[in-house]
């Protein structure tokens, strides 16, 4: 009995202690989001909005309320200017272009309005034309692949697992997802297709990191056949640990570096990931196995029935 119990605590951390803690972190964050997402929105980026993006560099610190007059007075209405980078860096939004317009009559227009200060004439690095029609497809497309993944991993994991286990699963997934768009929302960050896939690139790199606890705990309670539920789960995630920690500093080291150096293309994508490994690497704990946990998932829910005698060691 006295080894049986070492056994069965044989962990440094215990991770469950602190899951109401948790619970209510979580719950609070969520709420914050939610709340952003409803009142303020996502900032989204021309790729969903349609219009035209402008990326300029002038050799002295922009003027951005004269960029703003000079567009305004050949015909542009309400475009947004602001820096990005540096003071010398400006990006442009433009509402999309009007029937019947093209590119070229667009980009002639914005050149003749930014080349009335001859003295800083700005260089144009980037011109991005995206048509309303475009951004309505993206939108309804990427409503879709969020919705698929969702019901695939549900698919995945309960066939794989044990429902319960396909609840903390799905829970986390959009534990993850509210936190990085409610952290988009809150800041009014741009939200593009980089940052899109920096979503689903987490909501797969959260359910690997939760499958990996749940392998490891399925095996403990196959081979730690008195201990308790609890005892399990904690030694399981202790065990993953060092494994999860090494994969997640990597990918985070990666993901700061594109939003470091990354430019204003990657910068965003970057800041999705380095938020997405941290909330999924935490999601995995306190999230899916605590849930689980809560849900009463025990040992003959995750074990495929034996044959008869197979305990006793008959043939």
């Amino acid at each position: 009995m006295s080894a049986n119990t070492v056994t069965q605590r044989h962990y440094a951390i215990d991770f469950m202690k602190w899951r109401g803690i948790a619970v209510v972190a979580s719950l609070a964050l969520s709420v914050i989001a939610i709340g952003s997402l409803g009142i303020r929105g996502l900032n989204f980026a021309v790729d969903f909005t349609g219009g035209t993006v402008i990326e300029a560099g002038y050799q002295h610190p922009a003027d951005l309320k004269a960029i703003r007059s000079e567009l305004e007075a050949v015909g542009f209405s309400n475009p947004i200017v602001q820096n990005f980078g540096t003071t010398k860096d400006v990006l442009i939004r433009l509402a999309p272009i009007k029937q019947g317009e093209n590119g070229m009559e667009l980009r002639a227009q914005v050149m003749e309005a930014l080349n009335k200060n001859l003295e800083d004439r700005p260089d144009i690095k980037r011109v991005e034309f995206v048509g309303p029609q475009v951004g309505d497809d993206l939108v309804e497309g990427s409503l879709i692949a969020l919705l698929a993944s969702t019901i695939f991993i549900l698919i995945y994991v309960a066939w794989r697992f044990e429902y319960r286990f396909a609840l903390g699963a799905i829970l986390a997934t959009l534990h993850d997802i509210t936190m990085i768009v409610g952290l988009f929302s809150v800041f009014q960050l741009d939200f593009d297709l980089t940052v899109l896939a920096a979503v689903l690139t987490i909501m797969g790199y959260s359910l690997n990191d939760t499958i990996v606890v749940f392998d490891r705990v399925r095996e403990n309670f196959r081979k730690i056949r008195r201990a308790d539920t609890l005892d399990i789960i904690n030694q399981s995630i202790n065990e993953t640990l060092s494994r999860t920690l090494m994969t997640s500093f990597l990918t985070f080291l990666t993901a700061m570096a594109m939003a470091i150096w990354g430019g204003e293309v990657l910068r965003n994508f970057g800041i999705a990931l380095v938020i997405g490994i941290f909330v999924g690497t935490y999601s995995s704990i306190y999230v899916a196995t605590a849930l689980a946990y809560k849900l009463g998932v025990s040992r003959s829910d995750l074990l495929v029935p034996e044959k008869e005698g197979a305990d006793d060691g008959r043939p």
